[in-house]
């Protein structure tokens, strides 16, 4: 009788001990999975660190684009901040390649693919005034920010497509250096009644 007592308890002991393995390795597959998500997550999040850098000004001139010296500014300000690693760019106007600006309000004297158009000659001369101040664009190491704003009609509301023409340029010249956080926003009037202006925050060696 007391052997019976003996075996069974010991029964219950391996029943248990069984269980407990089995929740063990359960708790370690599912570690062991989120490790290794978070693994393969990882690179993504510093894809653009990791990848090759394009020769900037090869890709400019694949491209067809010719940036020029910048006109001074014509009031108190500079077109060009550098701090530290950082260089913060004033808003830029589209500069047409013949001189003077895009001008007109999106939605009433441009178009969508007009005011994109826009939108991309204001990432060329804002790419004009950060060679300025750099000396070599392939100094870039991330385009950080884009702040656009756009002379619009009131019930207009694809700013976002607007500022693509910007966003398309950059990464089609940096790669994945050129993604960035950004804004689009409708304005009521931009000085000398520009079609689209656009601020840049980029991050350079």
């Amino acid at each position: 009788m007391i052997s019976c007592h003996t075996n069974l308890n010991s029964l219950r002991n391996d029943m248990k001990n069984s269980k407990i393995l089995a929740e063990t390795a359960a708790w370690l597959i599912t570690l062991f999975m989120f490790l290794s998500v978070a693994c393969v997550s990882e690179p993504n999040e510093t894809e653009a660190s990791q990848q090759p850098k394009p020769d900037v000004e090869q890709r400019l001139k694949e491209l067809g684009v010719e940036l020029r010296e910048p006109s001074p500014p014509t009031a108190n300000f500079v077109r060009a901040v550098r701090t530290g690693s950082l260089v913060f760019l004033a808003g830029h106007g589209p500069s047409k390649p013949e001189g003077g600006l895009v001008t007109g309000k999106v939605g009433a004297d441009l178009n969508l693919d007009q005011a994109k158009e826009a939108a991309r000659l204001s990432a060329i001369s804002l790419l004009s005034s950060l060679k300025a101040e750099i000396g070599d664009l392939n100094k870039v190491k991330r385009i950080v920010k884009v702040h656009g704003m756009v002379n619009a009609v009131p019930d207009f509301t694809q700013h976002s497509q607007v500022m693509n023409g910007c966003s398309d340029f950059l990464v089609s010249v940096f790669g994945q250096r050129g993604k960035h956080a950004r804004a689009a926003v409708g304005m009521g009037s931009l000085p000398r009644n520009m079609a689209v202006e656009i601020e840049m925050i980029v991050e350079v060696e």
